[in-house]
């Protein structure tokens, strides 16, 4: 009951409709359905739309004729327009004089199946009702000279293919498919009425024109809506505007499957937020998709339509219709045929005449097609009141002038004048010529089939005026070459009296407009990252900072990074400049005690002198990790490496003597008289000075082969730009610092393996600790310091440096200085002033050796 409540609307015309039939059934039947076939010199076929909703086409086993249910009374009207215009021609006496034009008019059912048998029919060879198969057509006669119709795209697609072959002129009086225009596949093919493309050019016009960027369009499931919808897709894109949703709705309306697809069609739209929407489709889905709207609740829209639906008052009688919203859309511009409807009067008086209707069947029977009916027994049940409303409203020029056309083109290739027209055989084809090159003239206005065999005319921009409950179709623009709209004169039946319809929210500073799929104007907002800024000259990208700026997160310009390395005042620096001071309190307090002690047995098995240049080397290197803090520059990053070698090397030179000696003792005794000179005493001094040569010609190189240099780091660092001593030279550095590598893996080498006796002092065991110290410290520097990109790269530096002056000295010096001062050594035996031979150098070694006794 619900169903049939919200419906009743719907159905108030069919009912009225169907009454009246009744109502003139119960009167007397009249013969309108012969009044379809006349016959003439010259025939044009006929393709009409009389009826629709055709009977279940899937359960069609066999091929018999298809046959509609119910009538279409706009198809019977553009068909009597056609009667009319013939007619008018053959009482003309300047078109066509002396000849007479037949008719031959068939009804379409809006299916292709219907309308392929009298297409057939169409190219028999005349007379006869069989088509001839032949190498040549050229001199066939098929039994029209041309077709007027169909009406719907997807049935021209079918027709076209089959009079394109025979080259027989079809001129459709509202197929608009763009597919039809291309003169390859359709040489023959006109209409009357614009292409799809103008009227989808015409459509973003209008989106654009209201600044309406974010929208819907659906299409009905056929030849029209798919095309229309496809070129639509095609030219929006160059505007700028985007498709939120865009969808088909299915014709065949008594599919279980058609009310859910209707639904989720809605669903969709609704989630899109969209305001507009496009709608490319015929009246049946178009009053579904509406219907569907109403009953779901969805919110006033802007609805931009077509002709196909526009006009229509099955679409405008839905229940409820006005709660969609605004409907705009556009329709073509076609005049008024004069004298028209005071034709149809005539005829619906002269079909309930007794004499009229016998002359009409005789007429009709002569023209015998193997049984092929109109198949409009209905015309013979409808009234001139019934079909008056539409008769008003019904666009007949597209008609009218598609015959016209074929009729002038006619007169030109027969030679007509205005006394007559020569007796002469014409064929199809050759009138192609006459209607692609001619202008012709229909009731004072000039038509001209363009590049794309149509005639652009233009349209009319209407709005759905309702006032009182009652409807009517406001004008309030036009379109030809451009769109012309009285904006004053069109009220917006929505929630907003000038409703927007756009996907994007104004971005905020420093955010920039990330798009959304392909849509240009649908984007979210995103904040620039750190280094990039938003720049008004591009709101799509951020702009990156340059190398010496950066920038925050959601920033609009760049700012100045501020140098960073390790400053004097910072409390990290405070510290270590505390443990630098100690350290070199310590090595200095050293020293002084073995100056003071130089002669004591410890300090000569320890080196003697050559102590003092290793502690003066320890102090220097100590002093040295002050380079490491303040700015650096490129002569301060090499004098840090300088210094650094070569006081280390001073350090390990005098290690490397007292190795040697202890080797030649220990391991090499025989040798040990020859060399022990060259490793103690004086002599020593001049290995040692040969390591500092060694080192300082290694130096030399780094020097020239290249120095550390001062580097910027713009990377490691957030808002700063780091300063830091690069390497440029990886190979001077490797000589410089692995030639005291070398000299230490010698010294551990030369120590490591000498036994201490029990309560003997062993000086080996000393070196041996430090140098394992060294080796520990390196590879935790290398380690720590090849992986920290910060300021802590200096504060490891200078740890490294403190960590190895206080291993050298707590493993190898503060022992002798604990031994020196709380300790009393006893002498184990006094050295050999020359020894000789085998004995002798046993004596040396044991004296050099285990020399002091705790």
């Amino acid at each position: 009951m619900k169903h049939f409540l919200q419906n009743r609307q719907i159905m108030v015309p069919y009912l009225l409709l169907g009454l009246s039939f009744g109502y003139a059934v119960a009167l007397k039947p009249t013969c309108l359905s012969t009044q379809f076939r006349r016959p003439g010199d010259y025939i044009i076929g006929g393709l009409f739309p009389f009826g629709m909703d055709t009977i279940n086409l899937t359960a069609r086993s066999e091929p018999t004729l298809v046959v509609c249910e119910r009538l279409f009374v706009d198809g019977l009207i553009w068909a009597l327009g056609m009667k009319f215009a013939i007619d008018q021609i053959n009482n003309s006496t300047s078109l066509l004089p002396g000849v007479k034009l037949g008719y031959d008019i068939y009804d379409t059912c809006f299916e292709p199946l219907a309308a392929l048998q009298p297409s057939l029919l169409f190219l028999t060879r005349n007379g006869t009702t069989g088509i001839g198969v032949a190498c040549n057509y050229t001199n066939y006669q098929p039994r029209v000279t041309a077709v007027i119709g169909p009406h719907k795209s997807d049935l021209c697609l079918v027709t076209a293919k089959l009079f394109s072959f025979f080259l027989i002129p079809q001129v459709s009086y509202g197929a608009s498919s763009e597919k039809l225009s291309n003169k390859e596949l359709y040489p023959s093919f006109y209409r009357t009425v614009p292409s799809d493309k103008k009227l989808v050019e015409a459509v973003v016009l209008l989106l654009n024109k209201f600044g309406w960027n974010w929208i819907a369009t659906i299409g009905s499931d056929d030849e029209y809506g798919r095309g229309a919808q496809e070129l639509f897709l095609r030219i929006v894109g160059n505007y700028s505007i985007c498709v939120a949703y865009e969808g088909l709705i299915p014709t065949d309306l008594t599919d279980p499957k058609a009310k859910i697809q209707l639904k989720e069609t809605i669903e969709l739209i609704n989630k899109t937020k969209v305001n507009i929407i496009v709608l490319f489709a015929f009246t049946q889905p178009a009053r579904a998709l509406l219907e569907e709207s109403i009953s779901m609740g969805l919110s006033k829209k802007v609805w931009i339509g077509t002709e196909a639906w526009l006009l229509s008052d099955i679409a405008s009688s839905t229940s409820n219709i006005q709660s969609i919203g605004t409907v705009l859309g556009f329709i073509m511009k076609a005049s008024a045929v004069p004298g028209f409807q005071e034709y149809v009067a005539d005829l619906f008086t002269s079909v309930q005449q007794d004499e009229f209707c016998q002359e009409s069947r005789e007429s009709y029977h002569r023209m015998a097609s193997g049984g092929l009916g109109t198949a409009c027994n209905q015309c013979d049940h409808i009234s001139l009141h019934d079909i008056s409303p539409i008769l008003s409203r019904s666009q007949i020029q597209p008609v009218h002038v598609a015959v016209h056309s074929v009729a002038q083109a006619l007169h030109r290739a027969l030679g007509c004048t205005h006394q007559g027209c020569p007796k002469a055989t014409i064929r199809s084809w050759q009138l192609l010529h006459f209607m692609n090159t001619f202008t012709f003239t229909v009731n004072g206005q000039s038509f001209r089939f363009d590049e794309s065999h149509g005639t652009n005319t233009g349209y009319k921009l209407i709005l759905w005026d309702w006032k009182n409950g009652s409807l009517t179709h406001l004008p309030v623009g036009d379109y030809e070459e451009s769109l012309y709209i009285n904006k004053s004169q069109i009220h917006f039946h929505t929630a907003d009296q000038k409703p927007t319809s756009e996907c994007f929210r104004e971005c905020k500073p420093g955010q920039i407009r990330q798009i959304k799929g392909f849509h240009l104007c649908c984007y979210d907002c995103r904040d620039c990252p750190e280094n990039t800024f938003y720049s008004s000259k591009d709101s799509s990208t951020c702009t990156p900072c340059l190398e010496h700026q950066w920038s925050p997160v959601r920033s609009t310009q760049c700012y100045d990074r501020s140098e960073r390395y390790l400053f004097w005042n910072e409390p990290l620096t405070v510290a270590l400049l505390t443990l630098t001071s100690i350290t070199l309190c310590l090595t200095c307090l050293t020293a002084v005690l073995f100056f003071k002690n130089l002669e004591t047995p410890v300090v000569q098995a320890s080196g003697g002198d050559r102590n003092l240049l290793a502690l003066s080397a320890l102090a220097l290197l100590c002093l040295s990790s002050c380079l490491y803090i303040g700015k650096p520059s490129d002569r301060l990053c090499t004098t840090q490496q300088v210094v650094y070698a070569l006081c280390l090397n001073a350090c390990f030179s005098t290690f490397l003597t007292k190795s040697l000696e202890i080797t030649l003792l220990t391991e090499f005794p025989r040798w040990a008289p020859t060399f022990l000179p060259w490793v103690t005493q004086r002599r020593a001094w001049l290995v040692v000075a040969l390591c500092l040569l060694t080192e300082c010609l290694f130096c030399f190189s780094y020097l020239h082969l290249g120095p550390d240099g001062l580097r910027s780091d713009y990377k490691s660092l957030r808002s700063e730009v780091l300063l830091v001593c690069d390497t440029r030279s990886w190979l001077a550095f490797a000589l410089m610092h692995g030639y005291n590598s070398c000299l230490a893996i010698v010294c551990f080498l030369c120590t490591f393996m000498v036994d201490t006796p029990g309560k003997k002092y062993n000086v080996a065991r000393g070196i041996t600790f430090a140098f394992l110290i060294y080796f520990i410290i390196w590879i935790f520097f290398v380690a720590i310091f090849a992986t920290l990109k910060t300021v802590l790269r200096a504060v490891t530096q200078i740890s490294t440096i403190l960590m190895l002056t206080l291993g050298i000295l707590g493993t190898y010096y503060i022992p002798k200085c604990y031994i020196i001062l709380l300790k009393r050594l006893k002498p184990c035996g006094k050295t050999p002033a020359e020894p000789s031979g085998r004995q002798g150098t046993a004596g040396y070694t044991a004296g050099r050796t285990e020399r002091f006794q705790i």
